[in-house]
Formats: C-alpha cells, sequence, structure tokens
C-alpha cells in the first residue's frame, strides 16, 4: 500500500487524514481484532462442549443405554477374549428334554400293513417310538364353592355354623393365585393395569375391572411394605458392603429419585422427591450403615459419617476416562493420553489384582503428566481436569477392591438393580403419584430379593395373598 504525505496530510487508497487520526484507527481496528480473538476462543470452545456432549453414549458417560436410541451400539468397555464366538467347549447345553412320567399317554396303532394292506386290528406291537409335546392346559377358571353349614345341638339346641377357610372372607372373590397373576403382570411384566385387566379377560377368561386390578397390586405392596421393607432395611443396614445407586423416575409430571440398596442377597428400592441426603434418611439404610459403600463417586454418599471405607466404580471412570481419549485422539490421533494409559492400568488391575502395584504407578505416572498435558478450553477441559484431580485424590479408593476380596471393581449390581425401573419408566413414561410409585419400588425390592434366593416370582408373590409371605432369612 503506497501512502503520500501532503502538507501533514496522510493520504492512502480510498482515505486521508493526519497521522493521529491514523493511529486512532489503528489502534480501534487493533481492539476488534483483541476482542474477536476472544469471541473466537469463546466459541471453539462451546462447540468442542456441545461436540462431545453430542458424542455422549452409555459408553463414555453415566448416561443409561436405554437413551441411546437407535444410535449404532456403543463401543464396549470390554476388551477380546480371543475365544470363538458361541458356546465353549464344555459348555453344557439345554434344550426340551422328554419325562419318563407324563400326564397323559396316547396310543397310535396302524390299522392296515403299509405294504400290502393286510388288517392289524389287534396284533401285538413290536416296538414303540415315543414323541412328546409339551403344552398348557385349556385356560379357564376353576370355582370352588365353600358351603358353611350350619347344625343344631342335640344337646342344648345351639345352632353352630362352620367356619370359612382361611383367606376366604367374602362371598365371591378371586383366590390367591388369581390375584399373584395380576400383581405379577403389573410389576413383573410391567403392563399397565388397563393391559393386565385386558390380559386376564383374554387369556385367562376372567373379565377383571381395572379397578381391581389396581386394588390387588395395592394390597401385594401393602403386606410387602409391612413386611418385607423394614426387615430387609435392617439387614442391608448391618451389611459389610452394600450397593447404591439413584436414577431420575418422573412422578406426577415432575422429577423425582428412585433410591436403590443391595448387596448379593437383598435389594431395596424406593421413591423419593428428593436425590440427595434428604432422601437417603428416608429410605433408612445408609445413616445407620457402617461398612464399605460402592457407588459412583456422586459427593453426597461421601458425607456418610459412620461409613467406613469407599469403593468408586471403576466402569463409570473408565467410561470418564474414554470420553477424553475420545475428545483427544479426534484433535490428534498421533499424541499420547493420560486418560489411554490410566484406563489400561485400572482394566490390568481389575483383570489381575494382584498387579495392583503396578498399575498404581503407571496410573500416578499418567495424572502427574496431565499437568503437562492440552486440555480443551472452557467447560470441556475443566471437566477433563476435575476427572484427574478426583483419581489422584482418591485413587486408593478406586484400587479398595484390590486389598479387600470381599468388595466388587464395579458398581454394576445397583445398576442392574434398578434397570426394571428405567424400563418401568420408558413403558409408562412415569407415575401418577408417589405413592402408586413407591408400591411398584416396593413390589420390585421383594421380587429381586426373591430372585437372589432362587423364589420363582409368581411363587413369591402368591404366598402374599395366604397370610405366610415368603421373607429372606439373615445371611
Amino acid at each position: 500500500m503506497r501512502v503520500v504525505e501532503d502538507g501533514g496530510v496522510l493520504r492512502v487508497p480510498g482515505r486521508e487524514g493526519t497521522a493521529e487520526q491514523f493511529l486512532a484507527v489503528i489502534g480501534a481496528l487493533t481492539d476488534q481484532v483483541a476482542a474477536q480473538g476472544e469471541l473466537i476462543a469463546e466459541l471453539r470452545a462451546t462447540v468442542a462442549e456441545l461436540t462431545a456432549r453430542l458424542g455422549q453414549d452409555s459408553s463414555n458417560s453415566s448416561r443409561p443405554p436405554s437413551s441411546d436410541g437407535l444410535r449404532p451400539a456403543p463401543k464396549s468397555l470390554r476388551r477380546a477374549s480371543g475365544r470363538k464366538p458361541g458356546g465353549q467347549v464344555g459348555h453344557k447345553g439345554s434344550t426340551l428334554e422328554m419325562t419318563d412320567v407324563p400326564d397323559q399317554v396316547v396310543d397310535h396303532l396302524p390299522q392296515r400293513c403299509g405294504r400290502c394292506g393286510h388288517d392289524l386290528v389287534g396284533v401285538l406291537s413290536a416296538s414303540t417310538e415315543r414323541r412328546q409335546v409339551v403344552d398348557l392346559p385349556p385356560m379357564a377358571p376353576v370355582v370352588t364353592e365353600h358351603r358353611l353349614h350350619e347344625v343344631t345341638c342335640p344337646g342344648c339346641g345351639a345352632a353352630t355354623r362352620a367356619s370359612a377357610p382361611a383367606g376366604v372372607r367374602r362371598q365371591v372373590q378371586y383366590g390367591p393365585r388369581t390375584s399373584a397373576l395380576m400383581a405379577y403382570l403389573v410389576d413383573a411384566q410391567h403392563l399397565s393395569v388397563s393391559r393386565c385387566a385386558q390380559a386376564m379377560s383374554e387369556v385367562m377368561g376372567l373379565p377383571v375391572a381395572t379397578g381391581t386390578v389396581q386394588a390387588v397390586v395395592a394390597r401385594a405392596a401393602a403386606v410387602v411394605d409391612a413386611r418385607f421393607v423394614p426387615l430387609v432395611r435392617d439387614l442391608l443396614a448391618a451389611a459389610s458392603v452394600l450397593h447404591v445407586d439413584e436414577t431420575g423416575f418422573k412422578v406426577a409430571g415432575t422429577l423425582a429419585w428412585a433410591h436403590s440398596a443391595s448387596d448379593p442377597h437383598l435389594t431395596l428400592i424406593d421413591v423419593h422427591a428428593k436425590r440427595g441426603r434428604k432422601a437417603m434418611d428416608a429410605v433408612g439404610v445408609l445413616p445407620a450403615f457402617t461398612g464399605t459403600l460402592v457407588h459412583d463417586a456422586w459427593a453426597p454418599y461421601d458425607t456418610l459419617g459412620k461409613v467406613d471405607a469407599h469403593q468408586l466404580c471403576c466402569a463409570h471412570v473408565l467410561r470418564e476416562l474414554r470420553a477424553v481419549s475420545d475428545h483427544h485422539h479426534d484433535l490428534d490421533p498421533r499424541r499420547w493420553c493420560w486418560a489411554d494409559q490410566t484406563a489400561a492400568a485400572l482394566r490390568t488391575a481389575i483383570a489381575d489384582p494382584t498387579a495392583a502395584d503396578q498399575a498404581r504407578k503407571q496410573i500416578t505416572d499418567a495424572l502427574a503428566a496431565t499437568q503437562l498435558h492440552h486440555h480443551p478450553p472452557g467447560k470441556l477441559g475443566a471437566k477433563h481436569r476435575a476427572l484427574a484431580r478426583r483419581l489422584s485424590d482418591r485413587l486408593e479408593d478406586y484400587l479398595r477392591f484390590t486389598t479387600d476380596p470381599a468388595v466388587p471393581p464395579t458398581n454394576n449390581a445397583a445398576e442392574q438393580e434398578i434397570r426394571m425401573v428405567k424400563i418401568k419408566h420408558k413403558i409408562t413414561g412415569g407415575m401418577r403419584t408417589l405413592t402408586g410409585a413407591r408400591r411398584f419400588a416396593a413390589m420390585r425390592s421383594y421380587l429381586a430379593t426373591a430372585r437372589k434366593h432362587h423364589v420363582p416370582p409368581l411363587q413369591a408373590i402368591t404366598t402374599l395373598f395366604t397370610g405366610d409371605p415368603w421373607l429372606p432369612a439373615a445371611p
């Protein structure tokens, strides 16, 4: 650009003015460029954060698998085992097998010779081929009438009427197996009340009203709440290792929270309007718990003063590390990433707890190098740095399973307990009332505990209507 000076006036193509005027313009443009640079950096950080958020699924965050939708299946955290797909050598398969004592036998005898047509009626069988068909009997209700006779005493003339059998309280009522089936369809198979009534009518031939189904489900939950829940609450509070988790659950159009506490023998789920300490105190297990608590590093769990130790979920942190690694390698696939080394060492410790010392050193070295690592700007970078600080500060809580064989490395058990809550939420869209949500949670606790004790769910529910409910024994 050519600058011409004429009598103290500077001329450039399309503009003229004094030197002071040009310096002012240059200063303004410099400030504008600096402001635009800051805006570009801010927008880049926002784009990076939103891109990372859009890339989240159940493999690199704490989002449940149900939130993945129809997108391609996420990458698994598992590594190849080297084994071929399908059943392994020595695996005992299962198939439909014949029974030696069939309920019904039908003999089929040939009437004429298949070669010459000779009459074979009355000829003794030379051999028999057995074929069995396993089927259900015709589904129809069986009505049992109890007649309570009244007899007059020949000695004193007093009339005495026979007592009704246990559980027979009304003139006409459903039996325990019918009531149990309704509760099973609603609470174990997640049918709505109306669809349960429809199934009872179409499959069983029993025209049941939706109000009847609601009353039956409420009656079962009331027994569970009175007899099962207090017992399991006390047993879990006395456990040595406890899994806990919580998940959102829509109730009455607003967000509530389902809280679970479990061990290998027992399960307790409850629903509360709050997520934090107020809900934990209301559920009643954690305030008295003094053992090792397995959880996902949610901060309120650290405020429980009686807890002896914590095991933070390695599966959760592996997903967080994958998110860091994915973002890093999207920017520069060739550079070393601290998250890769940390995740590999953690997997080594999970596969072989005796290698914990080596894994601990590799993780410590990787975390030390994060000070020199380039983090993305904005909230995303702050999230990555916070993850590194948490791993550094609580490494022993992540590796506690390597020193205590009774403690598992993950909180998968708790996530499995609340999976049915998410399924119910997905099917129904939520519960209408908090009372209904708590009834459902109590029944899920009962069914999950019964399954751990190898008690069939329909059998366990049936006992709720016989006056002698199944209850777990103390471990």
